[in-house]
């Protein structure tokens, strides 16, 4: 990166990718230690500083604010990859081959499909090694369904359907935040660079890394379970880091992860035939369901009371209704 940078302040041009990756040979022989890393993990080092450099301009001419990139410290690049080459799995002696590394014991927790892509190898903040394998394999679809629902993510419920269900939301960080606190405050009680140090942060770490698996985990058993029981899916379109601005609402916004699950249904309705379609929110908590009536809906007032129809529904499903009804619009207009 730092190439990158001093020929831009001196010339006015950044190397290309394959300008830098072509002068490996001569960074081998000037740091021999170069030589005990895969050709390849060294290649796709350059793939990641291009990538993040055409981020960084893609940024800047969207006129957002565009963060330069920054160096990342041993500490910080938890990750390498070989992109084609250069490693091998065993599923029957549970072990994976690395080139210039050797043979490492690993639990292959599910049978390889397909053909084996890449591998990445990556190191958490709690010190648990990943061998990630990207496999391409053919989608799966499930059996037709002509069943159709409209999804109102929420901070109460952070699902709630157009049939009337409602799932509660699980607010793991609400649930860990005093662990986190306690576990925070011991790590920075000790002495910076202190192995004492390093151990409190592992413990906070994991903290952290708790929550995120339950949240992963809660958003794949929601995406499927909404997955096998409808063939249309409408969800709302929300702009979530714009919302993360009200300061009131941002820390619960965070901890509902509604992008991460409208992410993970998405993907997984793609793959198994199924349609989702992502609508405008705008109004829909505050347009009747029935007969089209818009009042105003202050967050505090959990029930929907239609001066016009007599129309009485919980807030949170009257707009799953409205949604599924946009949804269902698109497509006869599309």
């Amino acid at each position: 990166m730092s190439e990158r940078r001093d020929a831009y302040e001196q010339t006015g041009n950044s190397p290309s990718l394959y300008a830098q990756q072509g002068r490996f040979p001569e960074l081998k022989e000037a740091n021999p230690l170069l030589r005990e890393v895969h050709s390849q993990v060294l290649q796709n080092v350059a793939v990641r500083i291009d990538l993040a450099f055409k981020a960084f301009f893609r940024r800047v001419k969207a006129g957002e604010k565009p963060g330069y990139p920054r160096f990342r410290g041993a500490s910080r690049y938890d990750s390498f990859t070989y992109p084609q080459s250069g490693f091998k799995v065993s599923e029957a002696s549970n072990r994976v081959f690395l080139s210039k590394i050797g043979y490492v014991k690993a639990v292959v927790h599910r049978p390889l499909e397909g053909a084996v892509k890449t591998c990445t190898v990556r190191k958490t903040a709690t010190g648990k090694w990943f061998v990630c394998l990207t496999c391409g394999v053919e989608p799966e679809p499930l059996l037709e369904s002509g069943r159709a629902v409209g999804v109102d993510v929420g901070l109460n419920d952070i699902i709630a359907t157009s049939d009337g269900e409602g799932v509660p939301a699980p607010k793991f960080f609400r649930k860990e935040e005093r662990e986190l606190a306690r576990t925070q405050r011991r790590m920075s009680e000790a002495p910076k660079g202190s192995r004492e140090r390093a151990k409190r942060r592992k413990a906070f770490a994991k903290v952290h890394e708790r929550i995120k698996n339950k949240r992963a985990n809660f958003a794949h058993q929601q995406s499927r379970r909404l997955v096998d029981r409808y063939g249309f899916i409408a969800v709302e379109d929300l702009a979530v880091n714009r919302m993360s601005k009200n300061h009131c609402l941002a820390k619960s916004i965070a901890d509902a992860a509604w992008a991460d699950l409208t992410n993970t249904l998405t993907y997984k309705a793609e793959w198994a035939g199924r349609m989702v379609v992502r609508v405008n929110p705008a109004y829909t908590s505050q347009d009747c369901s029935s007969c089209g009536h818009r009042q105003v809906m202050p967050l505090s007032v959990r029930r929907y009371e239609c001066p016009a129809c007599g129309l009485s529904l919980d807030r949170d499903h009257n707009a799953a209704l409205n949604i599924l009804t946009l949804g269902l619009q698109s497509q006869v207009l599309a």
